[in-house]
């Protein structure tokens, strides 16, 4: 019996992913929640082989999840799914410890192909970066995109900014300092050349849909 848990606060998300799942694993029990605390519960009451994590889930969001869940529970393996620019996030997730990452508007054959390898022991990653990576064009400084030149950290405070955090928010979710959040945000906007949160999310939007 293979255990899967589904981590996403969008309902069809969870129902289409679970129909999937269903129609490739005859033997399957499959748990799903709609934040990132929840999911902790859950693990705390049942042995999972794989979580099917959102970036941006409630009580979650930010790179730290990982370990959050490997501490729970070491050996389970973790599929980002996310409709975040793969280009962007998919290897500041895959080195912090997931098993793979995926986008949302994935065909059906690619999320089977993707829970298939993670189940068995591999890391997936996408064909296009998979070409990116063999061509050297996905790295973690600048290059065309801006947003490339933030370190994780920075990455991470910038997803928090967009969504309406304050600095005090910030400094709560990320267990940092308020004036390093600060200091971050002060890096962030000028890396981006913004100079509100407006701006920045409109940058991010314009660049992550390139």
């Amino acid at each position: 019996m293979t255990n899967i848990l589904i981590a996403d606060d969008h309902t069809i998300v969870r129902l289409g992913i679970t129909i999937i799942i269903r129609d490739m694993l005859p033997k399957v029990y499959i748990r799903d929640v709609d934040n990132f605390d929840l999911a902790l519960k859950e693990m705390a009451k049942r042995h999972y082989d794989l979580i099917i994590l959102d970036i941006n889930i409630p009580g979650g969001d930010n790179l730290q999840m990982i370990d959050v869940l490997r501490l729970r529970q070491p050996k389970i393996k973790i599929l980002i799914f996310s409709a975040y620019d793969e280009e962007l996030y998919a290897l500041r997730y895959l080195q912090a410890g997931a098993d793979g990452y995926l986008v949302k508007h994935s065909s059906e054959h690619e999320i089977k192909t993707a829970l298939h390898q993670i189940l068995n022991n591999e890391k997936y990653l996408s064909s296009n970066i998979r070409q990116h990576l063999v061509n050297g064009n996905v790295k973690t400084r600048p290059t065309g995109n801006p947003l490339l030149a933030l370190s994780n950290r920075e990455t991470e405070v910038m997803q928090l900014l967009i969504k309406g955090s304050s600095v005090a928010d910030i400094s709560k979710t990320l267990h940092l300092q308020l004036s390093t959040v600060s200091t971050y945000k002060t890096r962030i906007f000028a890396k981006l050349e913004v100079s509100n949160i407006i701006e920045l999310a409109d940058t991010v939007r314009m660049y992550s849909n390139n």
